[in-house]
């Protein structure tokens, strides 16, 4: 019986675990049913978000990481502009708790380039405004640690330039609404905040490090020979590309203080200058153009100055006897060349300065350009004396575009600051015949070899160049202790690649410069300096074992057996 009820309670049991397991598998087959229509819910909306539903919500969605303005780069992807999220302290007066007082000095103390007057100021007003448009994180953390509930900490769109003074005459900057107030920020201001293009960072022709190059060797001799100011460029002869461009003094666009605005003015495509002698090989090559200038052996009259409608024309280091077409160009002889300008005629002469633009603003991008002065009355005596670089105005962007057509084949090109792709470069106008161009390559390397540019002269470069000394133009005359001296160059001679201007206002006589002013102790050694620096980075390899062959033309250079010193400073 015991054995019965035993068995009874096993049966019993058994059937009862039976249940349990049958229930546990049919709650378990309910949460596998419901975690794979969850998964198949979640597979599905995956798919209709990337298969079924319209593109246009991803494109919103991705408009995120479009930047709010489009960065600026150097031709080898160096970041010139970028805008990031930033901080900004702004002040609301009306909830100050504290002393302001006291609060001032604290915010001079973190911001040593603002007075607590100015400070004390913001913080009396009536209306809300900004104690900086730009702060650093650790000077945030500073002003937000003096505990006052009135400054607030708004995040905003921050423009910077991380290369801080460099090519900002070419950059500019822009407001506090991000728009662009100079340079390639406003001249290119609607593709910069186009939502379309602000994507893809605007590549600039000019390379940082060229930039970098010509800026320091400018600033030294501006230093040296305490110059009022200087301008530089370096162009691409064949794409009139800008490798490079310099006006002294420079500021910074990370900080645009009312100080510094008097430095914004571009000195290369906006002030016109005077250029002095390096308008004479524009006058010879004019010259050789026209054919009234075919023998350059012929000697012209250098001993006499030229008398003209009131006017003299003289050499300030006169050779004293007469020069043949390289000597006048060599020893930079202002008579000889107003002779060579009065046989060409007036006509031929201003169409040849009108076909290199001298009669209208630079060609570039920038909106800062200049306008030249032209002649009013281009009558005899002005043929004579532009043909040395009086009596006409230009910038030397100007100079640099006239330059590189000179030796380049004759082809003038507008200038750019955007990058060219290869193949695309500028169809351009002819000035010069190819031949003249030849021969104008000759005579600038002669005049660097053997004339008043020998302290631009760098082994293995193949310089050649022109020097320019002008008195700036004052009230009733010229000035005679205001001087502008240039030297405008172009490397390698033999296959010119490069046009180089290096330009000094008013630049003083110093030990180094034997105390002489004129552009060939002052300028000239600039283009020395430069070009051997920035020449690698061009790909232009020094090579002393080649040059122009002038060989037809060195006989024509008549040489003392003794040269006097004055020769190394005549006239330029």
């Amino acid at each position: 019986m015991t054995a019965l009820l035993a068995n009874s309670k096993k049966v019993q049991f058994s059937g009862k675990a039976k249940e349990i397991t049958a229930s546990a598998h049919f709650r378990l087959m309910i949460l596998l049913l419901v975690f794979l229509a969850a998964f198949t819910i979640i597979v599905g909306r995956l798919l209709s978000l990337t298969i079924l539903e319209d593109a246009a919500p991803y494109r919103v969605s991705t408009s995120t990481f479009v930047p709010p303005r489009g960065d600026l780069v150097d031709r080898n992807g160096v970041v010139m502009a970028r805008t990031m999220r930033g901080y900004a302290i702004r002040v609301v007066p009306a909830r100050l708790l504290g002393d302001t007082d006291v609060l001032s000095r604290q915010l001079a103390s973190i911001f040593p380039d603002t007075t607590a007057e100015e400070f004390s100021e913001k913080l009396s007003g009536s209306r809300p405004t900004y104690l900086r448009r730009r702060a650093l994180p650790e000077q945030v953390k500073q002003v937000h640690a003096l505990g006052e509930i009135g400054i607030e900490f708004p995040r905003e769109d921050e423009r910077l330039y991380p290369q801080r003074e460099l090519a900002a005459h070419v950059l500019g900057y822009v407001d506090a609404d991000g728009k662009g107030v100079m340079g390639m920020e406003r001249a290119l201001n609607e593709r910069l905040a186009d939502e379309n293009l602000r994507a893809t960072s605007t590549m600039l022709s000019i390379d940082s490090r060229v930039q970098a190059a010509l800026e320091s060797e400018l600033q030294d001799a501006m230093i040296s020979t305490q110059a009022r100011g200087g301008a530089g460029i370096i162009l691409d002869v064949q794409t009139g590309e800008v490798m490079a461009l310099a006006s002294l003094p420079m500021f910074d666009p990370n900080k645009i203080r009312k100080a510094s605005m008097k430095h914004q003015n571009n000195e290369v495509t906006q002030s016109v200058f005077e250029l002095g002698s390096t308008f004479k090989p524009f006058a010879v090559a004019a010259a050789l153009d026209a054919g009234t200038v075919t023998d350059l052996a012929v000697r012209y009259n250098a001993m006499e100055p030229i008398k003209v409608g009131g006017f003299t024309i003289k050499d300030d280091h006169s050779q004293g006897r007469y020069l043949n077409v390289p000597e006048t160009l060599v020893h930079s002889s202002n008579i000889v060349t107003a002779r060579i300008a009065d046989n060409l005629g007036k006509e031929r002469m201003e169409n040849m300065f009108r076909r290199l633009g001298f009669d209208e603003r630079p060609h570039i991008e920038l909106v800062e350009k200049g306008h030249p002065i032209w002649p009013r009355n281009w009558g005899r005596v002005t043929n004579m004396t532009v043909a040395y670089g009086h009596g006409i105005a230009v910038t030397p962007l100007h100079l640099a575009s006239a330059y590189a057509a000179m030796v380049n084949g004759g082809i003038w090109r507008p200038a750019t600051l955007l990058k060219v792709p290869a193949g695309e470069e500028a169809e351009g106008r002819r000035v010069f015949k190819a031949a003249t161009s030849a021969r104008m390559r000759q005579l600038l390397r002669m005049i660097v070899s053997d004339g008043t540019g020998r302290k631009a002269d760098a082994p293995g470069y193949r310089i050649g160049g022109k020097t320019g000394s002008a008195e700036k133009p004052s009230q009733g005359g010229y000035n005679k202790t205001s001087l502008v001296s240039t030297f405008a160059a172009a490397f390698p001679m033999d296959n010119p690649r490069y046009v180089v201007i290096a330009m000094l206002d008013e630049p003083k006589g110093t030990a180094a410069t034997s105390f002489q002013r004129t552009a060939g102790w002052t300028a000239a050694p600039i283009v020395r300096k430069v070009v051997p620096r920035v020449g690698p980075m061009l790909g232009v390899i020094p090579d002393e074992h080649r040059d122009v062959d002038v060989s037809e033309l060195t006989p024509l250079l008549w040489k003392p057996k003794s040269r006097p010193k004055e020769q190394s400073h005549a006239t330029e």
